[in-house]
C-alpha cells in the first residue's frame, strides 16, 4: 500500500465516538443527548449542521445554544485521527474551534499555545503533545472536509 493510500484509508477511518466520550458533559446533559437520539458525535454534527438546527437543538435540550456549539466543536475536532476525544477538549482550550480552523493555525504557534495552556493550568511542561504531533493533526485537518461551523 502506498503511503497515499494510507493517508487515504486513515482519513475514510475518521473518527466517530460514543457522545458519552466527548469531554466535560455532565450525566444531566448526556442523558439529555441521548433522550434526542445522539448518541455518537457523528449524530450530534448531523442534527447540528445549521444554525437554525443547533438553535432548535438547544431548545429541545433545554440548554444554551452555546452548550451545543461547544459540543459541535469538541465532535468536530475529534474527527480527526489522532485527535479524537483525548485532545479535542485542549484544541478547544488552546483556542481551536474547527477541523478547519486547526488547518489553518501554524503548527510552531498552536504548539506554542498548548504548552502554555498546560503549564498555567497543570503547572507540568511534559504532558504537552509533541510538535511532531501537533503537525500530524495540522496536516490531517488539511485533508478533511470542512463542516462549515
Amino acid at each position: 500500500m502506498t503511503a497515499k493510500q494510507t493517508d487515504s484509508r486513515t482519513l475514510n477511518q475518521s473518527c466517530n465516538w460514543a457522545i458519552a466520550q466527548l469531554p466535560g458533559l455532565s450525566e444531566a446533559e448526556l442523558a439529555k443527548l441521548q433522550d434526542c437520539g445522539i448518541d455518537s458525535t457523528k449524530a450530534l454534527l448531523k442534527q447540528g449542521k445549521t444554525l437554525e438546527a443547533r438553535m432548535n437543538l438547544a431548545s429541545k435540550l433545554q440548554v444554551n445554544i452555546q452548550h451545543v456549539n461547544k459540543w459541535l466543536a469538541l465532535a468536530d475536532l475529534a474527527r480527526i485521527p489522532g485527535v479524537g476525544t483525548e485532545y479535542c477538549g485542549l484544541l478547544l482550550h488552546a483556542g481551536i474551534g474547527s477541523v478547519a480552523q486547526l488547518a489553518e493555525t501554524p503548527t510552531h504557534r498552536l504548539h506554542r499555545q498548548i504548552m502554555r495552556l498546560q503549564v498555567a493550568t497543570m503547572q507540568r511542561r511534559d504532558l504537552c503533545p509533541a510538535i511532531e504531533l501537533v503537525q500530524q493533526w495540522s496536516q490531517l485537518a488539511k485533508a478533511l472536509p470542512s463542516l462549515g461551523f
